[in-house]
């Protein structure tokens, strides 16, 4: 996956003028961030600045319908343009109104949206059409809403936008355009890429899964379930279940979900053979064509070619199978191959299904105000890879590319890998709300002071870092969750996060800054100034992009990076070339690289410490590997073990009970900057890089 030899000159070139994110626009788009818009965007920032947001109008969307979504988060992108006025509430899990009460600025929430768009409809210069048969063509409307001064509608809403009191022109209706997402693309990309601006790319799904109801439909029973948290496959069988108490309907729902989702080793399902009174009436393997008529939602479940094929469904994913009953049907039994963290239920109420979607907001705001490109390319589609590469290699080494993929986890190794081989980056931002707000805001608060270094002893120094914190949504999301939490600064916690903040949400980081105890170090997320794998990235511009960027790790405090570096899917150790990059261009102490099941210490090059990190999701794994540690430490030298918190799973409620289940007269939890000035010593190293 390495860049074409075609650009390899072009790559060699931009190394010697390189900025981050740089790119030369179309007269078109210098000429309109110029004119009547308030954002500013020097050569050498990373993100555009916005115009300070003084007062705001609120809309509460959160219950709204997909399309009245994308409209209002469309128009947002339009007014905010010149100056931040409109603000939407997309999401509460933080609280609706947690970031907004914390900018500290007038605001008034209406009642009526509609209201909203009376208010601003003179700024709006008409509408865009997307055709429901053809998700894709919601992104294509994004775009085109952004160059038109438009906004995004569906049919329906449309014609109540061309009527009175709003009487706004179709500009573009894109209904019977595109024959499939790859015409969409390619036609957007043959139109309208050389009007958008290249300094930054936009992946977000068109759509997304309607949202299902906490709990069951009243009919569903859970019917079997593991009790032992099994990680390892021991508990392997085929299932007998009964489903004739839920005979009465015309169908049987079957649903699997993880008994302990708090660790990641849910239900792995095999084989499913269904009889009716004896009589079989289904029999697949998960993944086969025979699976497709019974699979009712196959929500985030995901695929593997592992024990001969099966279906598995971690965390909070599920999947859920639906199987019609003969009329006149007395008996019905599943028998089903399955092992680990299983839960079964059945019901014959039909739930409400993920695979019903709808458009959504999250960052297309941002998207439209800044006139960017939106697209949405498997990766792992030949022809829709070939187009996305086509489109990376258009921008300079440097540029964000913010959003997501397709295709969940493999997705992301693949997509990452393709990223960094062209030298983009990415802010992982698909569930990001409000950022063009949140960039026209200001960092107030002074960086912490740096932690005093204790004594150098023979202990196990500890040190725990939460991941994630490359994900703009995360920062914006769940990290303020944990962060709320009343047990924060008890113990020496690591918390990732992007320096990029600094341009995309100065409030956030702000807020994340002023409010840290000195037991909170903020570091960089996966691998600097966003996420990237350094090994996949291009020598001759791996350097030039970390000494452009340094300046972010060191305006925001974040100065030890947390690293991923995968090919093909797979961690790998640093290159020589990688490693002296961050050892001269960053500076660092030391740096985190995750390798999920192992930790250690090396000392590579003779003066940059890098320290493996070990992934956990549950108290009892980080209890279980520190007692490995313990029982194998021979108490004569210090001894250096860096555990990684998945951040969706544990709190620091968790890491205070993990911490406090250690005997202290052996265990020393530090922060990282502590962890590596130790690491430094013990190794003889000078105290700084």
């Amino acid at each position: 996956m390495m860049r074409k030899i075609a650009t390899a000159g072009l790559a060699l070139a931009c190394t010697l003028t390189f900025t981050v994110g740089a790119s030369a626009e179309s007269p078109a788009v210098q000429t309109a961030q110029k004119g009547g818009s308030g954002i500013s965007w020097p050569a050498d920032q990373a993100l555009p600045s916005f115009a300070k947001v003084k007062q705001l109008e609120v809309a509460d969307i959160y219950d709204l319908p997909g399309d009245a979504k994308i409209m209002l988060t469309t128009l947002e992108g339009i007014v905010n343009r010149a100056e931040p006025r409109l603000y939407v509430l997309e999401s509460k899990e933080e609280g609706k109104f947690t970031w907004l009460n914390d900018l500290d600025v007038p605001y008034k929430v209406r009642d009526n949206y509609w209201d909203i768009v009376k208010t601003f409809k003179n700024e709006i210069k008409g509408v865009i059409v997307y055709d429901p048969n053809v998700p894709d063509s919601i992104n294509v409307a994004t775009t085109l809403a952004g160059l038109k001064d438009a906004v995004v509608a569906s049919p329906g809403l449309a014609e109540k936008l061309a009527a009175a009191p709003y009487g706004l022109k179709i500009l573009d209706d894109l209904r019977g355009k595109f024959k499939d997402r790859l015409d969409a693309y390619t036609w957007q990309y043959d139109n309208l890429w050389s009007q958008t601006t290249h300094r930054m790319l936009v992946g977000l799904s068109p759509d997304t899964s309607i949202r299902i109801p906490d709990g069951f439909p009243a009919s569903f029973k859970t019917i079997a379930q593991d009790t032992t948290q099994e990680r390892d496959a021991k508990n392997r069988k085929v299932y007998d279940l009964d489903l004739t108490p839920f005979l009465g309907k015309d169908a049987v729902f079957l649903r699997f979900d993880d008994a302990f989702p708090q660790d990641g080793w849910g239900t792995a399902v095999h084989e499913v053979t269904v009889k009716a009174d004896g009589q079989e009436i289904a029999r697949f393997v998960p993944g086969t064509p025979e699976e497709e008529p019974f699979l009712y939602d196959a929500q985030s479940s995901q695929l593997s070619t592992g024990s001969g094929g099966h279906r598995f469904a971690d965390n909070g994913r599920y999947f859920v199978y639906k199987f019609p009953v003969p009329a006149g049907a007395k008996q019905l039994t599943a028998s089903v191959d399955m092992w680990n963290q299983y839960k079964v239920s059945a019901g014959n109420e039909q739930p409400l299904s993920s695979e019903q979607k709808e458009p959504y907001g999250y960052l297309r705001d941002y998207a439209v105000a800044n006139k960017a490109m939106v697209f949405w390319l498997d990766a792992n589609v030949p022809e829709q890879r070939a187009l996305f590469e086509k489109i990376l290699s258009d921008v300079k080494p440097g540029t964000p590319y913010l959003g997501w993929f397709s295709n969940d986890v493999q997705g992301e190794f693949n997509s990452v890998e393709i990223t960094s081989n062209h030298s983009v980056y990415v802010l992982a931002a698909d569930w990001f709300s409000n950022m063009s707000v949140f960039s026209g805001t200001q960092l107030k608060a002074k960086l912490p002071a740096p932690a005093k270094t204790p004594k150098l002893e023979n202990k196990i120094y500890v040190t725990y870092t939460f991941s994630e914190g490359d994900n703009f949504q995360y920062n914006e999301h769940r990290l303020r969750v944990l962060w709320d939490d009343p047990n924060r600064g008890k113990v020496p916690i690591n918390w990732t996060s992007s320096p990029l903040l600094y341009d995309g949400a100065p409030a956030m980081l702000d807020h994340y800054l002023s409010t840290a105890t000195p037991n909170d170090q903020l570091i960089a997320g996966p691998s600097g100034a966003g996420y990237f794998y350094p090994n996949a990235w291009p020598d001759n511009t791996f350097a030039p992009y970390l000494k452009q960027t340094n300046s972010y790790l060191k305006k925001t405090g974040m100065t030890i990076p947390y690293v991923l570096n995968r090919v093909d899917g797979q961690n790998v150790p640093l290159s020589e070339a990688k490693l002296n990059a961050y050892a001269n261009e960053y500076r660092v102490p030391g740096l985190f690289l995750s390798w999920e099941d192992r930790y250690g210490v090396s000392i590579e090059g003779g003066k940059l410490p890098v320290s493996t990190i070990q992934g956990i999701s549950t108290v009892q794994d980080g209890k279980r590997i520190l007692d490995e540690a313990k029982a194998k430490w021979d108490g004569k030298s210090p001894l250096f073990v860096s555990l990684g918190l998945l951040a969706w799973s544990m709190t620091p409620s968790d890491v205070v009970a993990l911490n406090g289940s250690l005997d202290s007269g052996s265990f020393s939890a530090v922060r990282a900057d502590q962890y590596f000035a130790l690491v430094r010593q013990a190794n003889g190293l000078p105290a700084k890089p």
